[in-house]
């Protein structure tokens, strides 16, 4: 009889489990955090989710998807990431943003070399509205002035900012447009950022996704070197793996790599 007796409760208790298993509320905790000192990047889909605690670095998505919007949970997140505990070679906080190359087919497209009451100095030439490198130089150049003046972030030239280059966006058909818009916003990062200590500019991306949208980048291009932050790895053994590789363009160095757990995106700092 005892023996039974303890049979039933076993099978009542596994029931139980199971019942309030079922009754979990949705927004569960983190997975537990690695013993390594690895980060997190956090951005609008995380907007009322349980963020990860501990964090040694944290890189906080400025704009929500598009090149043209603002992240709405941006102070928010700002705040959880000034928790961060250090011990890498990241900043305990970086941003980074959303690009894009959408031609006439965005909501606004330069007309001129002129943008917020100043005249830029364009290397392409003079911009007059077609979607060419002129232009496609001057937009760029314009949303990364946005990111660091309207959206909401205090001290810009203060952080390092990561350029978000992904397919999901909008691009031309031209990668050599596309390098234009793209080394428009390096020019303004770097206007802001230059000479402060763990400021600057790098580029997000994975390899297929940057070769698609970037082509082949010249030496002469300002994108040549910059830090890479590279995605795609699904464990932390395989985002250490990927520092091994080969930076985004000619000469960068492989500084972060991205890796996916429990639906969150874990970051680990390359040597």
């Amino acid at each position: 009889m005892a023996r039974f007796g303890m049979k039933m409760a076993c099978t009542f208790l596994a029931l139980l489990g199971l019942l309030t298993a079922g009754m979990a509320p949705s927004t569960a905790a983190p997975p537990p955090r690695s013993a390594e000192p690895v980060g997190n990047d956090v951005s609008w889909p995380q907007c009322g989710k349980t963020l990860p605690t501990g964090q040694a670095f944290a890189i906080v998505g400025v704009t929500g998807g598009l090149a043209n919007n603002t992240n709405p949970c941006l102070a928010q997140q700002l705040a959880w990431a000034a928790g961060s505990t250090g011990g890498t070679a990241q900043a305990k906080v970086a941003l980074y943003v959303n690009t894009a190359n959408p031609g006439h087919a965005g909501t606004w497209w330069p007309t001129s070399n002129g943008y917020a009451g100043r005249q830029i100095t364009n290397p392409y030439g003079t911009c007059g509205g077609a979607v060419d490198a002129s232009c496609s130089y001057m937009y760029g150049y314009a949303k990364a002035y946005d990111d660091a003046t309207i959206r909401g972030v205090s001290n810009p030239g203060s952080y390092f900012w990561w350029l978000d280059v992904e397919t999901g966006n909008s691009w031309q058909a031209n990668t050599a447009l596309n390098r234009a818009d793209l080394e428009g916003m390096v020019a303004y990062f770097k206007s802001i950022t230059s000479g402060v200590a763990g400021a600057g500019v790098g580029i997000y991306s994975t390899g297929y996704q940057w070769g698609t949208i970037a082509g082949t980048v010249p030496s002469s291009s300002s994108l040549t070197g910059l830090p890479s932050w590279l995605a795609g790895a699904k464990t932390l053994r395989g985002a250490k793996s990927n520092c091994s590789l080969p930076g985004l363009t000619t000469g960068s160095r492989m500084s972060v790599t991205q890796y996916v757990s429990g639906g969150l995106d874990y970051d680990y700092s390359c040597p």
